[in-house]
């Protein structure tokens, strides 16, 4: 079917069907709306099913119920020697409920953030009338919800892209801010590698398309992102998973000291409770960071999704965090990816004018910014050519041949491309290479530049320089990662030289000259044959192969769903600069989770000195009573009190993260124990006393 056949078949008469609809606006929910849903959460997430997945929070509210029991009959567990035990039982079972709920709230709210997220996204889900194309180019119009993979659609301007697809003709604009937040629409196009891939729920504003559907109702790119970042597919990371078994077998040894203390109380004839036991108990288990340990992951994928970026897992955030090696494409990445046509370099004898002319033939049906500046050049300097347009074929780029071009009528071939591989075209027409062209080779390279030689069948006619520049603050970027312990690998397809000039003025630590996709994935292996973890981006489909391997895969929106499906990630703005970000917000989640668990486990320290020296009065451990707290009661209370309320008070810090700085393991080591170390030391020893001293006043003691 031709597009003119296509077109005249598939214009159907403009109706006022759920195709014509105003795109709708995104749902903004508030702070105080995520709040108070988590609120409600947190009381849900008081199941016994899912508390049990969370085993030091599982402890503290088997505690509660054991309380809760001494609190209705006191001498459950024998006889009471206390002065009204029911208001001391019954208050220690408020104080373990609320660490329990407090633990979940804090959940909640990361949760709540996500399911924000995916309100908005689920509101640009639009059930429209789709225009299925039959192969004999009728139309039938069927709801958006019943295409399957393979069907073929046709969309006209005001439609919405009722599923995701690739287009297989035409060109036109579309408006992708529902899912990107941009504005300014996207020009989709047939037969391009990175801008054939199409969104469903998108709008097209121009012109038409005709797409094959590439992902049934309810498995599209939305459908993916919403169950994604509302946490309906999180799972627990290796990472998280091994410090969950951690703090599993520290409860578990503090839960066999407690179990002990009864019988060396007997021995100094001071017997402690029940109720005094289980706090004890929870005032020494990890509860700190037990509780906030989910919030912390849920926070990183948040974060990432902020820089408009979807992790299809929790573990592709945390695995940034543990990247060692960055493998990034030139072009785009480490310079603008704009490179242009700067000046013709004529040899051979030749004149500016011929070179011009040869360029613009070469030229003229390659639609890349590149090819569109030779072209502009050749103008301005007076191009003139005499062939006749219609009879001319395309030579089209490849990365095996590296060349591009146009045959002419009567069977002379333009070349325009790598110097290699014209010098290897020319010597298989029998043609012959000069000094001259090794010299202007040179001359473009050590500028940085991109030489790109020009040739009519046999004779080699002058070079193009076409120059590139390198970002800014790109090299300050690497300096940064560097510090961080992360190696830099830069792949270009340009000469040795051209890719030396720009390695070094880019800062990276190493680079591939004359990279072919499959340099790709080789580098990858190698670098995890030596135990690295990699991160690359890509956008084509010669990119997947390459993307499933690396640790971490970024692929770019506008690339192909071959591309899309390979990654872990996808970034929505299609930046591939992107990746350097994500790597320093993955290595943020870790930091913040080692900082919470240093604090969390220098806070023992503190509340032992609370609650050992005086529930064992009678054993002379009064001299370590050094916060000179007033009562069993009052240091059991002040403890648990603070090891509740310092949860939510770290909320915030788990979910926005510790500040993050670029530095090494050592010294971010170093960095943890002196302010989360000795701050988790001090603070609950100044914040317990005032507790006491507040618990004395109002007469609970």
């Amino acid at each position: 079917m031709n597009q003119a056949a296509a077109t005249s078949k598939a214009r159907p008469p403009r109706s006022r069907s759920g195709d014509r609809r105003q795109p709708r606006k995104k749902t903004k929910i508030s702070a105080t709306g995520i709040y108070l849903r988590a609120i409600k959460d947190a009381f849900v997430k008081l199941n016994p099913q899912h508390a049990i997945k969370n085993p030091v929070m599982f402890l503290v509210w088997v505690g509660t119920l054991i309380t809760l029991a001494v609190t209705i009959e006191p001498s459950l567990f024998g006889p009471v020697q206390q002065n009204n035990p029911q208001l001391f039982n019954g208050i220690l079972t408020g104080i373990l409920f609320f660490t329990v709920w407090f633990a979940n709230f804090a959940e909640a709210v990361a949760e709540g953030r996500g399911k924000a997220q995916a309100d908005a996204l689920r509101s640009t889900k639009l059930e429209t009338t789709a225009k299925k194309l039959a192969t004999d180019g009728t139309i039938t119009e069927v709801p958006s919800s019943s295409l399957k993979q393979g069907d073929t659609v046709y969309v006209v301007a005001g439609d919405f892209i009722p599923a995701d697809g690739e287009v297989i003709m035409g060109v036109a604009s579309v408006d992708e801010s529902a899912i990107t937040g941009e504005s300014a629409p996207v020009l989709k196009e047939s037969g391009s590698d990175v801008a054939s891939s199409v969104t469903g729920g998108t709008r097209i504003i121009s012109d038409e398309l005709i797409i094959r559907i590439t992902a049934e109702s309810g498995k599209g790119f939305i459908d993916r992102m919403i169950a994604l970042v509302e946490g309906a597919e999180r799972s627990k990371t290796p990472n998280e998973i091994a410090l969950t078994v951690l703090l599993a077998v520290l409860s578990l040894v503090f839960l066999f000291v407690v179990v002990t203390l009864p019988a060396f109380a007997y021995t100094v004839k001071n017997p402690v409770s029940i109720p005094v036991l289980i706090a004890l108990l929870v005032a020494l288990i990890p509860t700190t960071i037990g509780g906030l340990l989910s919030a912390i992951g849920i926070a990183g994928m948040d974060r990432v999704a902020q820089f408009n970026v979807i992790a299809t897992s929790g573990k592709a955030v945390e695995a940034c965090g543990d990247v060692n090696t960055l493998v990034l494409d030139k072009t785009g990445t480490i310079t603008l990816g704009n490179r242009l046509a700067e000046e013709f370099i004529p040899i051979n004898g030749h004149t500016l004018e011929d070179i011009a002319n040869v360029a613009w033939v070469a030229s003229v049906f390659d639609d890349t910014p590149e090819g569109k500046s030779i072209v502009r050049l050749a103008e301005k300097l007076g191009a003139r050519v005499d062939f006749d347009y219609n009879q001319a074929q395309a030579v089209e780029f490849s990365a095996k041949t590296r060349m591009s071009g146009t045959n002419l009528p009567g069977g002379r071939e333009v070349r325009k491309g790598a110097v290699g591989a014209i010098k290897g075209f020319v010597r298989s027409r029998n043609g012959r290479e000069t000094p001259e062209l090794d010299a202007a080779y040179e001359r473009v390279s050590q500028q940085g530049g991109t030489p790109l030689a020009v040739c009519l069948d046999h004779e080699i006619y002058g070079v193009i320089y076409l120059k590139d520049i390198v970002k800014p603050g790109i090299r300050e970027r690497f300096d940064q990662l560097r510090r961080m312990g992360v190696r830099t690998i830069m792949l270009t397809g340009d000469n040795h030289m051209t890719a030396a000039v720009i390695a070094k003025e880019a800062g990276v630590d190493d680079f591939i000259a004359e990279a072919t996709p499959e340099d790709k994935i080789t580098v990858i292996k190698q670098e995890q044959a030596k135990g690295k973890l990699v991160a690359m981006t890509g956008d084509g489909t010669n990119d997947a192969p390459a993307l499933a391997q690396a640790n971490v895969g970024l692929a770019m929106n506008t690339g192909t769903q071959a591309a899309k499906e390979a990654a872990n990630m996808v970034d929505l703005d299609s930046d591939p600069t992107k990746l350097i970000d994500i790597v320093s917000v993955g290595k943020q989640l870790l930091i913040t989770r080692g900082a919470l668990t240093t604090f969390s486990l220098a806070n023992d320290i503190a509340k032992y000195f609370a609650i050992i020296p005086i529930i064992f009065a009678s054993a002379n451990l009064q001299s370590l009573n050094i916060m000179k707290l007033t009562s069993t009661n009052s240091a059991v209370l002040s403890a648990l009190i603070y090891n509740a309320l310092i949860i939510p008070a770290l909320i915030p810090l788990a979910l926005k993260g510790v500040n993050f700085r670029p530095l090494t393991a050592n010294q971010l080591l170093q960095r943890n124990i002196l302010i989360y170390g000795l701050g988790g030391i001090i603070t609950p020893f100044i914040a317990i006393k005032l507790i006491d001293i507040l618990i004395t006043l109002a007469g609970l003691t």
